[in-house]
């Protein structure tokens, strides 16, 4: 337990920030369906800043048409999704810019995204942007955020695949 610290260095199994802002917990989203963990386990950023990085490396495997969600696939397989705020989906897009296609190659910090963080509060929604990993039977842990500001590709979970 006490040698979890030498391990996080040599492992490098760290998820980035997506967004500059503050960390929290997933249990602190104030949507059900994240903070119950229904889609998985992962982190949320409240956005200080626009930009949205890749917060591991990967494919692109999934882009809504609402620009509201992107999907990443690992090389270990671990199916990340980065979700743009609370029921953006009824914003049809508009807040959102995307800079990648499906099936584009992305490193942890590549820009994907860029956000209209006070479009999306002006329109009373919340621009809360949560990391999910999808396909937890992968992973055998998922270590506790630490409340903090963050940039956008800071690391801001350490996980471990089984």
């Amino acid at each position: 337990m006490f040698n979890f610290f030498k391990k996080s260095k040599s492992k490098g199994n760290e998820v980035k920030a997506p967004i500059k802002g503050n960390l929290i917990p997933l249990s602190e989203v104030s949507d059900d369906v994240f903070s119950q963990k229904m889609l998985g386990d992962g982190f949320a950023v409240k956005p200080t800043g626009q930009e949205v990085v890749a917060p591991v490396s990967g494919t692109v495997t999934t882009l809504f048409p609402t620009k509201h969600a992107i999907g990443i696939k690992t090389a270990e397989g671990l199916e990340v999704l980065i979700h743009l705020g609370i029921d953006t989906v009824e914003l049809k897009g508009k807040p959102f810019k995307l800079f990648v296609e499906q099936g584009d190659s992305v490193k942890a910090g590549d820009k994907l995204a860029e956000m209209d963080i006070a479009d999306v509060a002006d329109h009373g929604l919340d621009n809360t942007v949560m990391v999910v990993y999808t396909n937890m039977d992968l992973l055998k842990e998922v270590k506790d955020v630490d409340p903090r500001p963050v940039e956008a590709g800071d690391d801001a979970q350490e996980i471990a695949f089984n």
